[in-house]
């Protein structure tokens, strides 16, 4: 997984000072490393019994689109507030350096659908506890949380410790 971790470029203090943003733009622009990650989400999920796969607005859209069409499965993109058209429900949540609101259309998820929930990175993990609040409230089961990095100092898995998580690459703080 180290090709993983080599091509990730670490940005300081950005947005906002402190932060170390761990840019993906990258591993994108690596077709080897690119086909690297996409091949082992896909071999860690392709043995399991999956309706759908979620994908968090921007980044997870990229992963999330990838493995669905991988695995023959339908793809939900929860996006930031006012960017799908209606019918919505929507969950406000915090992240490292402020707040944002998540939506994702009402009839996306289907009672008792597996879902898997791809994102690019977890940090304080906002963002994703968010997100299986919303396929929860529509009746989905949600298998498990696959990421592309954990940023482990900022111990976001602790927010959703109830859920399997499966990150491809960690970071501490530095």
């Amino acid at each position: 997984m180290n090709i993983i971790k080599k091509n990730i470029r670490t940005v300081p203090n950005w947005p906002i000072e402190g932060v170390m943003f761990r840019d993906i733009t990258t591993l994108l622009q690596n077709p080897d490393a690119l086909k690297y990650t996409c091949d082992l989400f896909y071999s860690h999920y392709k043995e399991m019994d999956i309706d759908k796969i979620v994908g968090i607005d921007a980044r997870g859209f990229i992963f999330g689109a990838i493995l669905a069409y991988q695995l023959g499965v339908g793809f939900v993109p929860v996006r930031k507030k006012g960017k799908l058209p209606p019918d919505t429900i929507s969950c406000k949540y915090s992240l490292e350096y402020g707040s944002n609101t998540v939506e994702i259309g009402k009839d996306s998820i289907k009672k008792d659908e597996k879902v898997v929930i791809i994102d690019d990175l977890i940090a304080t993990g906002g963002t994703i506890a968010a997100a299986i609040k919303l396929v929860e409230q529509l009746g989905g089961q949600v298998l498990e949380c696959g990421f592309v990095i954990e940023l482990l100092d900022l111990k976001g898995s602790e927010l959703i410790k109830n859920y399997k998580i499966f990150a491809l690459s960690e970071f501490e703080g530095e």
